[in-house]
């Protein structure tokens, strides 16, 4: 494919910064390990085979539960890109005889662990960070802690240049860190391709096919996937209780729908995040009652914090017809079991993304989410 043999000439391309490295903490093995295979196959196709660009490293921990990081072999003048999912609550340790689970606070430590073992050796730092730590704390309401923005500032302090993140719940976080690289990428073509190659036989013309944004936060992505597919787009306004916290937030009293009739269409659904799930099933159980036909919801982090048993069940009924997610993020095996779910794997979008970073030049010349859209919707006519 043409963007394929682009990022071939671009990836082995003499004008690179420096010699490219990748860490990979724990939480992120899978990720990385995909990755570091696109790289691979790039160098190999370019003339110059290297088995592997993934540096050896660890974060072992002591049995108190106090942790260090190491890292095995040289990385003197590379162009190290650190890779970390603060979302893998599947990581253990042991702590006085006791296996706890890392918890985002612990993933983000492991990441300032090995900064701090590159001592100063590397040409570049450069962070990729899908799920952004902290970033569902991203405004300060009350008296409240601003754990985005901290954690931000302090990876600039630390020496970082870049950092690539995606979907994050709110992008202005970047004002804390105005004089830093923040990349916030959404992988628009993966998930429609994903869509399309799981479900094949769907159409998504304007008269069969629509967009609907959960909420009014949501209406960016929402309206980029209507714009792309000329279908209309509608959205759900979160009524909410403002009186009132629980588990930190105002509850939701109800979901009032806005835009044109539903009947008879699929429709799909994106946002940044499925957390418990509540608000996907409430909008899905509404659309059903005005009688759309398929429900597609998609979430770039599909965490399903209160388990899959509601989803499991609203698939058995007809209500759900699937649910994309991405890779970015862990994902329980439970999860990747279930028919309804759809993965979307983003990895070699990171890679393009590496390769483009590694050179200084603009991502754009090697994909563009737009015309790659275009080229798969003509695919399919």
């Amino acid at each position: 494919m043409p963007e394929h043999l682009d990022a071939v000439k671009t990836f082995n391309s003499p004008d690179r910064v420096a010699p490219l490295g990748l860490i990979v903490t724990e939480g992120a093995r899978e990720l990385g390990e995909k990755i570091d295979a696109h790289l691979t196959r790039w160098a190999a196709e370019g003339g110059f085979p290297q088995e592997t660009f993934i540096v050896e490293s660890e974060c072992p921990r002591f049995s108190s539960g106090d942790g260090k990081g190491i890292i095995k072999s040289t990385i003197r003048g590379d162009d190290l890109f650190l890779l970390v999912d603060v979302g893998n609550y599947s990581c253990t340790y042991n702590m006085f005889g006791k296996l706890n689970c890392m918890s985002p606070d612990d993933h983000f430590q492991d990441l300032k662990r090995m900064i701090q073992a590159c001592s100063g050796k590397a040409h570049r730092l450069n962070v990729i960070m899908p799920i952004l730590y902290g970033g569902r704390q991203h405004r300060r309401s009350y008296r409240e802690s601003l754990d985005c923005a901290a954690a931000l500032q302090d990876l600039q302090d630390m020496g970082v240049a870049n950092i690539i993140t995606f979907d994050a719940h709110d992008p202005r976080v970047c004002n804390a860190i105005p004089l830093m690289g923040f990349d916030n990428v959404m992988p628009y073509y993966q998930v429609l391709k994903a869509l399309f190659h799981a479900v094949p036989d769907i159409e998504t013309d304007r008269e069969h096919f629509m967009v609907v944004s959960p909420d009014e936060g949501a209406m960016s992505r929402n309206m980029y996937y209507a714009s792309v597919l000329g279908v209309d787009l509608g959205m759900f306004y979160k009524r909410r209780d403002y009186s009132r916290i629980v588990n930190g937030r105002n509850p939701i009293v109800a979901h009032e729908y806005l835009g044109s009739s539903v009947a008879g269409k699929n429709v799909f659904i994106a946002d940044d995040i499925i957390s418990s799930g509540e608000s996907v099933l409430d909008i899905a159980y509404a659309l059903k009652k005005q009688n759309a036909k398929n429900i597609y919801a998609y979430a770039t982090y599909s965490i399903f914090t209160n388990g899959l048993a509601s989803f499991d069940k609203a698939f058995e009924e007809g209500t759900i017809s699937g649910v994309l997610g991405s890779n970015l993020t862990y994902r329980s095996p439970e999860l990747r079991s279930r028919e309804w779910f759809i993965e979307v794997d983003v990895s070699k979008y990171i890679a393009y993304f590496i390769a483009s970073i590694n050179h200084d030049i603009s991502v754009s010349k090697i994909i563009d989410p737009h015309e790659k859209i275009k080229d798969l919707l003509a695919s399919r006519k």
